[in-house]
């Protein structure tokens, strides 16, 4: 396993809240303890989004990075 390595990715580009985190939940649903789950979205709002829902729901946000081409990688560990 890499730093750049994620378990799943969750390809949100050109779709607005909530869809993003609707995703990403789905994705994190299916996903083993410990894997990692790469959110890419264009959406501004899940800058804020999806760190408050990593804190809702009990999983470890780990990084916000900007994407080259445009908007953001968000990555999420799966704690329980």
């Amino acid at each position: 396993m890499t730093a750049d390595h994620a378990d799943h990715v969750v390809d949100a580009l050109g779709r607005a809240c909530p869809i993003p985190v609707i995703e990403l939940a789905k994705v994190v649903e299916t996903a083993a303890i410990g894997d990692i789950v790469e959110v890419l979205s264009d959406d501004p709002a899940s800058k804020v989004d999806v760190p408050v829902w990593c804190r809702m729901r009990g999983q470890r946000f780990l990084s916000q990075t900007e994407r080259p081409d445009g908007g953001w990688a968000f990555r999420v560990t799966k704690l329980r």
